[in-house]
């Protein structure tokens, strides 16, 4: 089969108007050429300095937009409509048209991909390529690959791109994985966040669902990700898909896979699912589909339902005083999240307010960085706000700014998921029993634990990643040992209640305004309460050290650093106690290549790399009774890892 390649080239200064054209017009997906920066792109996506000579010599100043029309699409008809929208946009560009092989459509993009030796020892090999060596291959598809969650990556075309061929191929996989059960009447809940091009993802999976025979309920409007987890559950789905990338930048897009029970695929049910999908190699086979009677578009009832849920975990609701400034950062939380603060004193920052896929105010939507909050700061600062709030695009992850003084702190999601543990128990205590449980990340702090412990709870600990705190829960109700109360992990991430099995910005977002309410009534503020919660349980410094190590020996390096902890052991630092390897396995979490230090006094440090980049992250939890003497054992401490990583 032919496709139409439309090659429109425009001025770097137009491109983000000219994608914006092509991306509503081309239905094959869009690739862009900008090698305006080829340089800094290649460090900050591959993490590596070598380019190849070929892209270093492309032009700068112009920017080529590859559209693609699908066999049998009219190209006349789309250059005119292309020429109108252009012209309406005063965007000049000159247009160039080709036909291409659909292997080159998949498959263009290998061409920049080519054997490359690695230190002394290692070499890497595209899995298509044939390289004759004696060093140890490490085959790699640097292809788009649908992982244990689901899909995330660059919108594009290609099969190395979201787009709608991606999203067909994981879809109908799915669906026949889903049909492997046996199971009669299967049915799958569908929703989708703010992004360019997520609406029509959630199209295009619902299409096909409908065409392999199963129910699709599909929502009618943009909503977060704690909701899609709910409604799997509340319609009695046996799968839920979620269109969202989460807080990556407007150029992603992802395909987040839920079970029955709304929690995110883990290994065992993820790895059977991508048999299923890893079979579909035939982009013809796929029954795209843009209407069916099996289609039933949902919204109003069970974003109630939703809310209702949420409500359920309400725990102070006295009048307060309390202003809150929020920012939902063009996402899906500003409706849901509002609804749940209706009787509190809020205000929106108005430029970040609607949807907007190009996150056209922030350089990034992610409320784990102080700038994405610069705009709310600035509000809050001119109306006297006691808190800012800001949730991601997708609305599972909430960051706050406390006022502390004539200024605003930024806290870690360490210390927002301590408070909200203090709070929680407190006014929960007369509802706590010797079931009562507190679900963490092994690489969240100890803080949030150990004031569990002091109210009774039995603490569980997961792998990173909150598809394991939802597998808990799953768990909990089948045998019945145990109770959730509370699970949280250290990126911002928090869930109260069994409504969703993933995090939710929305049940956090009420449950933190409470609380600084409750504090608020006793002429106190968050700061006030950390500082009470640290005179009672001493003063954790939390910090995570993130190590790109570029150039031909970065992943040998890696790999030799974690030799040298491993052989290290209990002597690698001063005051260890233990140190747990979890690549051995520790208790029933699966295999990781994790290492966690403990030390004597309670503190810790945690070494994990990247399974995808060289890229090696440290984290440190400091436990000492005196705040300059934590700051200087954490100084200390990365100075001997930079040291040993040679920064």
């Amino acid at each position: 089969m032919e496709w139409t390649d439309i090659r429109l080239t425009v001025a770097k200064a137009d491109a983000d108007n000219a994608e914006a054209v092509a991306t509503m017009i081309a239905e094959g997906g869009i690739y862009i050429e900008d090698y305006s920066d080829i340089e800094q792109q290649v460090a900050e996506i591959a993490h590596v300095d070598l380019i190849e000579q070929e892209l270093l010599d492309k032009p700068r100043d112009q920017v080529i937009i590859h559209m693609y029309l699908e066999p049998g699409a009219s190209p006349v008809e789309t250059l005119a409509l292309i020429a109108a929208r252009m012209e309406a946009a005063g965007i000049p560009y000159t247009a160039e048209t080709e036909g291409v092989e659909q292997e080159d459509w998949q498959n263009g993009w290998r061409k920049y991909y080519h054997p490359m030796d690695i230190g002394q020892h290692l070499a890497i090999v595209p899995s298509w390529q044939e390289y004759d060596t004696d060093r140890v291959k490490l085959i790699l598809d640097p292809g788009l690959a649908f992982g244990t969650g689901g899909l995330r990556g660059i919108m594009g075309a290609g099969s190395n791109r979201m787009n709608r061929y991606t999203v067909g191929k994981a879809t109908l996989g799915l669906a026949n994985y889903l049909k492997s059960t046996g199971k009669a009447d299967l049915k799958v809940a569908i929703a989708y966040d703010s992004r360019n091009n997520s609406a029509d993802f959630a199209k295009t999976a619902a299409g096909i669902f409908a065409n392999c025979g199963l129910q699709v309920y599909l929502y009618d409007r943009l909503v977060p990700v704690p909701v899609l987890s709910f409604t799997t559950r509340y319609l009695h789905c046996d799968a839920g898909v979620m269109i969202t990338a989460s807080h990556n930048p407007k150029e992603y897009n992802g395909y987040k896979v839920y079970d029955a029970k709304g929690c995110q695929l883990c290994t065992a049910d993820a790895a059977a699912a991508l048999d299923y999908i890893n079979a579909v190699d035939d982009y013809n086979a796929i029954p795209f589909c843009s209407d069916h009677a099996n289609i039933q578009p949902v919204g109003d009832r069970e974003l109630d339902a939703f809310i209702a849920a949420v409500e359920q975990q309400s725990l102070y609701t006295q009048p307060s005083d309390l202003k809150i400034v929020y920012t939902p950062l063009h996402g899906t939380g500003n409706v849901p999240v509002r609804r749940v603060l209706r009787n509190m004193h809020v205000s929106v920052v108005k430029s970040q307010e609607l949807p907007d896929g190009n996150f056209s105010t922030v350089r990034s939507p992610n409320p784990e960085e102080k700038d994405a909050l610069t705009l709310a700061i600035a509000q809050a600062k001119a109306e006297g706000a006691d808190l800012v709030l800001g949730t991601d695009p997708d609305c599972d992850r909430v960051g706050i700014a406390v006022r502390d003084g004539d200024d605003y702190v930024l806290f870690t999601g360490n210390q927002t998921g301590a408070l909200l543990v203090q709070f929680v128990l407190t006014m929960k205590k007369a509802q706590l029993n010797e079931k009562s449980t507190l679900v963490k990340t092994i690489v969240t702090s100890d803080l949030g634990a150990n004031i569990g412990r002091s109210f009774g709870l039995q603490i569980e600990e997961t792998l990173t990643g909150f598809k394991y705190i939802g597998d808990k829960i799953n768990t909990y109700e089948q045998t019945g040992d145990k109770e959730f109360v509370i699970g949280y992990e250290e990126s911002y991430g928090y869930l109260v209640g069994t409504h969703a099995r993933d995090k939710d910005a929305v049940v956090s977002a009420m449950l933190i305004c409470q609380m600084a309410a409750w504090y608020k009534n006793q002429g106190k503020t968050l700061v006030d309460a950390l500082n009470a919660v640290y005179e009672k349980y001493g003063y954790y410094l939390d910090a995570l050290d993130s190590f790109v190590l570029k150039g031909k020996d970065g992943a040998e390096k890696i790999g030799a650093l974690m030799q040298t902890f491993r052989a290290g052991g209990d002597q690698m630092f001063a005051g260890v106690e233990r140190v747990q390897d979890f690549a051995k396995g520790i208790g029933d979490l699966p295999k990781e290549n994790v290492l966690k230090f403990l030390f004597t006094d309670g503190s810790w440090l945690a070494v994990r790399p990247s399974g995808t980049e060289p890229k090696i992250k440290v984290y440190y939890s400091i436990v000492d009774p005196d705040k300059a003497a934590a700051h200087s054992r954490l100084a200390a401490l990365q100075a001997q890892i930079k040291e040993m990583i040679g920064e």
